[in-house]
């Protein structure tokens, strides 16, 4: 599978992402199952965070023997200091590792977030100075993420970001404007971008659920790679997580690993063929976001 530079971390990601979401509620075996996938298919980063279920506790045993192999990077939503480190230093313990390499403020989705945050994420540079972390991002997935993400890069010296990207999103001229902005403005800093979202078809609506995301994501294969070619042909954009259903993970390691890159005049048929596909923003949050019932 094709590495990519993830910025200034100079870590060489693959550009498939390991996402943890996908071991919500994996058992024990099916966590096994979706660890071997990945390692076969060359996986190398690791994306996970405690809001995930079971998935650091899952995850924490497969990654112990090879930890030295593995970028692992978690999250945290906490907003004081205080539990900001609580909770680093329980995600350690789980993950059974001393450090990660990336720690992430999660879900900072717009200005007010992260006003609210402030202070847990100059705590959250306290800890990479310690070397609980090497490094230190910021993530998001709503219609506001990019702009806050652009404000965050300006008022610290963060390394990572990590917004929402896919075709019908490429289709809303004001998110498309932001987030390029941003793109553009990690390019020169060389902060490392990844995306999530790829596979994102359309909030649930009425419609019963047959994956343990909370929104509907994509399920034939060639809807799955034309999400997965066109985020990773983005300018800018390094790597995707993998989306949180472990029945799509070998579909979307297929498509990473056959990765051949869209150009422009491509990506806008992709951005075509969603909208005409029926493909819809699965944002705001705050009208489309409840989590689906888990089995």
């Amino acid at each position: 599978m094709e590495r990519r530079r993830l910025g200034r971390t100079g870590h060489d990601s693959t550009v498939a992402i390991l996402g943890g979401a996908a071991f919500w509620v994996a058992t024990p075996e099916e966590a096994e199952v979706g660890w071997a996938t990945a390692v076969e298919a060359g996986v190398n980063h690791l994306d996970v965070a405690p809001q995930y279920g079971d998935a650091e506790v899952r995850l924490g045993p497969l990654l112990e023997p090879v930890r030295h192999e593995w970028f692992v990077a978690c999250k945290t939503l906490r907003s004081d200091p205080d539990g900001v480190r609580a909770q680093a230093e329980a995600s350690l313990r789980r993950l059974r590792t001393d450090h990660v390499d990336l720690y992430q403020a999660h879900a900072v989705t717009d200005l007010d977030v992260l006003d609210h945050r402030s202070d847990a994420i100059e705590a959250m540079l306290g800890l990479r100075d310690e070397g609980l972390c090497h490094w230190v991002g910021i993530t998001g997935h709503d219609l506001t993420a990019p702009a806050a993400h652009l404000e965050a890069l300006r008022r610290w010296d963060l390394d990572t970001v990590m917004l929402p990207v896919n075709p019908v999103l490429w289709a809303d001229d004001g998110y498309r404007a932001d987030a390029e902005a941003l793109l553009e403005h990690c390019a020169r800093r060389d902060v490392g971008v990844m995306a999530i979202k790829a596979a994102a078809r359309r909030p649930w609506g009425d419609r019963d659920p047959w994956a343990t995301t909370w929104y509907e994501p994509q399920r034939e294969a060639g809807a799955l790679a034309r999400g997965v070619r066109f985020a990773l042909s983005v300018p800018g954009v390094q790597a995707v997580c993998t989306p949180g259903e472990l029945a799509l993970l070998a579909d979307v390691l297929a498509a990473a690993e056959a990765l051949t890159p869209m150009d422009g005049a491509e990506r806008a048929l992709a951005v075509a063929d969603a909208v005409d596909a029926g493909d819809e923003v699965i944002f705001p949050i705050a009208e489309h976001g409840v989590p689906v019932a888990r089995r």
